[in-house]
């Protein structure tokens, strides 16, 4: 799982320095995804990822596509969940 996470870290800030990912729609988006919100920064949630290693990073399969990992990273307080479909990254949540 160790290469696995490298990739999506690697993936997820190439994403959020390029300004290239979207945010699933949901109803408690405004507690729930603090990104789409604009309450935090793609620079800050940068600083949190590069502080990730693999033992912050959990991977499992989409509730409803199994196909598509889903990885949540626990750093620092910060709670973000994401996954991608090519050529996006979809962020689910990004919150405290």
């Amino acid at each position: 799982m160790k290469d696995g996470f490298r990739k999506a870290r690697h993936d997820v800030i190439a994403a959020l320095e390029s300004g290239n990912y979207l945010h699933v729609a949901r109803g408690d988006i405004e507690v729930k995804n603090l990104l789409a919100m604009g309450e935090v920064t793609a620079e800050v949630l940068i600083r949190v990822i590069r502080s990730c290693s693999g033992v912050h990073h959990h991977c499992s399969p989409h509730h409803a596509v199994p196909a598509i990992d889903v990885h949540v990273l626990k750093r620092l307080g910060w709670y973000i969940k994401f996954y991608f479909i090519e050529p996006d990254t979809w962020f689910v949540s990004v919150h405290q």
